[in-house]
């Protein structure tokens, strides 16, 4: 089974750079693109789309809270309501920049806390679930692997992407160590990539507590803004090979 590789990228905002989208790009399947809520602005996002188009990556949709101070790693309380149509119109604004650029849109992944809260919320899941469809169908959901987004967008009848992290330390439940503990990122692009081995060829990861957890994924992520991004994603891709593993955009096997 071919595994994919995405990276959350175009999250900088008018003046403020941050990540490297150039040097990245050229090593990754998969572009997570932030809409303008979390980070982003209509110029980045133009431009982040322009360049996955350029590399033949394929272009997905990154909505998140309406948070660019917090980054959209801040817990908000909205209805459901509020999260579908929040969902929706930062979908359809990334779509619009994907057809001026000649390609579509290949699927959605929510970003930071509102991704997290998701992974545990059925309302909110299915809200998710609810939003992509009225969208496009044709749409992939990318959830956090054994999660309740994972869940929701099976039970809407939804392609769906069950999602591991090379770059992050997991708990014994399968849950993602919190970013306010030591640990929870993993720099190293030694161990990321050891990481991201282990979940694509035997479907495991080691817990930070040293213990071994079961995680099922079609797609691996890195994120784009860790210091180390660059030294990642080449040892993640270069270590995936040398395993004999496929890289591949999730849409085309998914």
């Amino acid at each position: 089974m071919p595994i994919d590789l995405n990276c959350d990228m175009g999250e900088s905002f008018g003046l403020y750079r941050l990540g490297n989208d150039e040097a990245l790009m050229p090593h990754i399947t998969s572009a997570n693109i932030a809409c303008g809520f979390h980070a982003g602005d209509p110029l980045v996002m133009d431009a982040t789309v322009c360049l996955a188009a350029h590399h033949g990556v394929g272009v997905g949709a990154h909505p998140g809270f309406l948070d660019l101070q917090g980054f959209g790693r801040r817990s908000m309380d909205l209805s459901t309501d509020e999260v579908e149509a929040f969902v929706l119109y930062q979908v359809a604004a990334l779509s619009g920049f994907a057809r001026a650029a000649g390609v579509e849109l290949a699927h959605v992944k929510p970003h930071g806390a509102l991704y997290n809260m998701a992974a545990q919320d059925g309302a909110m899941a299915e809200a998710i679930a609810r939003a992509v469809p009225r969208f496009s169908r044709d749409l992939v959901l990318v959830g956090l692997a054994g999660s309740r987004l994972v869940e929701a967008g099976l039970e809407a009848g939804l392609r769906v992407a069950s999602e591991a992290f090379a770059d992050r330390a997991y708990n014994v439940d399968g849950s993602l160590r919190s970013r306010r503990l030591p640990g929870a990122v993993l720099e190293s692009p030694d161990k990321a990539a050891a990481q991201a081995v282990r979940l694509a060829r035997d479907g495991v990861a080691i817990a930070y507590s040293g213990e071994e957890v079961a995680v099922e994924a079609n797609t691996l992520c890195i994120h784009g803004d860790t210091p180390t991004a660059l030294e990642i994603v080449r040892a993640v891709r270069r270590e995936l090979t040398a395993a004999g593993i496929q890289v591949a955009p999730m849409g085309s096997f998914v």
